[in-house]
């Protein structure tokens, strides 16, 4: 049986199986909203944005201060590329 997660998740279904394959709470909910708004769509490449290669490690180290990753600080640009994308 399908849990209601509030408001917040669009696919309580989706949102479980997404879970189940062990996705974070955050991506999971950004994927279930975003395949039930049909003017999204998530599987389809997202903006124009330079690769994480081409950005600096200053670039890189804000980006990742502003999504919250926990001890960026010692990282070298190779682990905050990394760490970036497992987000």
């Amino acid at each position: 049986m399908t849990r209601n997660h509030g408001a917040s998740v669009k696919d309580d279904k989706l949102y479980e199986e997404l879970r189940q394959d062990g996705n974070s709470k955050e991506k999971a909910a950004r994927i279930a909203n975003a395949k039930a708004n049909d003017d999204m769509h998530p599987s389809q490449k997202g903006g124009e944005a330079s690769p994480y290669e081409d950005w600096t490690k200053d670039e890189l180290y804000s980006r990742a201060q502003e999504i919250g990753i926990d001890g960026r600080s010692d990282m070298t640009k190779d682990e905050l590329i990394a760490a970036l994308r497992e987000h």
